[in-house]
């Protein structure tokens, strides 16, 4: 659809649908005004503090969330196509003196560079072709301060509002579409040369809670993103290090050929066995929140919550798992468990916001892994836990392989103390992980596998696992052990001939 054709097909759709300018035409729901009760909180929950932030406000319609923005936002400015919506807004939220109001087509505005630290917007995005999109996107870059960020909301696959619609020109995109666009736009720094710029990155994405609890649609999603600078030789030649673990890694094969391994649910060493016994390590009580860093596909989670009565928020970079872990949800029928796409070093939670912080083999992909745990000491609440299991190397020199392993993984791996490694092995020198299969190599296909196993089995009781209570601020460390100089899992060719296997 050219551009201007397409402009000319969403104005006729919108004047069709704003003559009274209420809140059931501009959700397009005969429900609107039950839903807004309490999807309005829930939305203005995930955006950051907005105390002096200067608010850009697109699709502001007839202002529901105009009214909450201007009573803490220093400015905002209120941007909507359609004029019977916005002189709706700027009568019931015109008095106050930090709103302004303008009547235009998101797609031809036009502000200074550093205008505003966050632009905020309620189903736009699907009325733009990916053209204008990505063309907006840049714009909005430019117009947000360094560090600023971008809050969206959309409707994805489908419809979800149940008021009749003679026509709909409405782009349902999939979350990765979103995802791929939104994060795909660099500004070129000229300052710094041409390996440096401006992106967004994902904090979060996630279904909106109140269209879940109220119609059971899960395809109603809202993302959180921040303008950073970006290295654009970094990432392996990905744009973000997110679309380099979907694409590589972690890409939606890979994942059920790693839930082969483990079994259903599963990605890590040990699966659901493994998972009990570090599950039971916490002693969780009904009711208790807790947040999975790197979720995977849920298995833990779902394990938490069926068996404790745990309420559990899972977070994961990559959005194939958490696609994944949210297919599973529908079949686990758990609404206490929850999942979102999230960059655990960019989400923001209020303080003591949970029981349990729990994290499988996830933090050798986060570089500063000081600044994370603090994070974890303040969302944790007094008396709170944390668990970790994660890789560890031997001490250097790596061997080449080895080294060339770890840059393509892109793994950040740290040398636990003499001490932690004599605790976790039990005895000294023992190793912990799966046999070199270069040891095994004479063996049948069959063999290799009933001995992996076995050794897996066998180490699951000294598996890493770090087990904190935030209240006393004391740590006990038990590292996972090493296998020739490095971590215990396999190189490139061992880890092709295992899932060959």
């Amino acid at each position: 659809m050219e551009n201007g054709s397409a402009r000319a097909t969403m104005t006729e759709f919108w004047q069709e649908h704003s003559e009274q300018a209420t809140v059931e035409e501009m959700m397009l729901d005969s429900n609107a005004r039950i839903i807004s009760r309490e999807e309005v909180p829930e939305i203005l929950a995930t955006l950051p503090a907005l105390g002096g932030l200067r608010v850009l406000e697109l699709g502001a319609g007839i202002g529901r969330y105009t009214q909450h923005l201007v009573k803490v936002a220093s400015q905002v400015t209120a941007v909507d196509f359609m004029q019977k919506f916005l002189d709706k807004n700027k009568e019931d939220n015109g008095h106050h003196g930090n709103a302004a109001f303008i009547q235009a087509d998101a797609t031809q505005l036009d502000f200074p560079e550093n205008s505003f630290d966050l632009v905020f917007s309620n189903w736009l995005f699907m009325y733009l072709s990916d053209t204008e999109l990505l063309s907006l996107a840049g714009r909005m870059l430019d117009w947000l301060s360094p560090g600023g960020y971008l809050f969206f909301r959309e409707s994805c696959f489908h419809q979800s509002g149940d008021n009749n619609r003679s026509f709909n020109p409405t782009l349902y995109r999939s979350p990765s579409q979103y995802n791929h666009l939104l994060t795909s736009v660099v500004r070129d720094d000229p300052a710094s040369g041409a390996s440096q710029g401006s992106g967004f990155e994902i904090v979060m994405n996630k279904s909106v809670q109140t269209y879940i609890k109220m119609k059971k649609n899960q395809n109603q999603l809202c993302w959180l993103l921040q303008k950073v600078r970006r290295n654009c030789s970094a990432n392996q030649g990905f744009a973000t290090f997110q679309q380099f673990l979907d694409s590589q890694q972690y890409s939606r094969r890979g994942i059920l050929r790693y839930e082969k391994i483990f079994g259903r649910g599963f990605i890590s060493t040990g699966g659901a066995r493994t998972t009990e016994e570090f599950v039971d390590m916490l002693a969780l009580l009904p009711g208790q929140r807790v947040l999975d860093v790197g979720c995977g596909i849920g298995g833990g989670d779902f394990y938490m919550a069926r068996k404790f009565g745990a309420s559990v928020l899972g977070i994961d970079l990559s959005s194939n798992m958490v696609e994944i872990a949210m297919e599973r949800s529908v079949e686990e029928n758990l609404p206490s468990v929850q999942f979102e796409v999230g960059d655990a070093t960019r989400r923001l939670f209020p303080e003591c916001s949970f029981d349990v912080v729990y994290s499988r083999d996830t933090i050798l992909h986060i570089a500063d892994k000081l600044a994370l745990f603090k994070q974890f000491y303040s969302w944790l609440k007094p008396g709170g836990k944390l668990l970790i299991s994660d890789y560890c190397c031997g001490e250097k020199p790596w061997t080449p392989a080895f080294q060339d392993y770890v840059k393509q993984r892109g793994y950040i791996l740290y040398t636990p103390p003499h001490s932690w490694r004599r605790r976790a092995l039990g005895v000294s020198g023992r190793r912990i992980g799966p046999p070199s299969l270069s040891r095994s190599s004479r063996r049948s296909c069959g063999e290799q596998r009933h001995c992996e196993r076995s050794s897996f089995r066998s180490s699951l009781k000294r598996i890493t696992a770090t087990l904190c209570r935030a209240g006393g601020r004391s740590c006990n460390a038990v590292s996972r052990g090493t296998r020739d100089g490095g971590c215990s899992t396999l190189s490139d060719s061992e880890t092709e001939r295992y899932k060959q296997c």
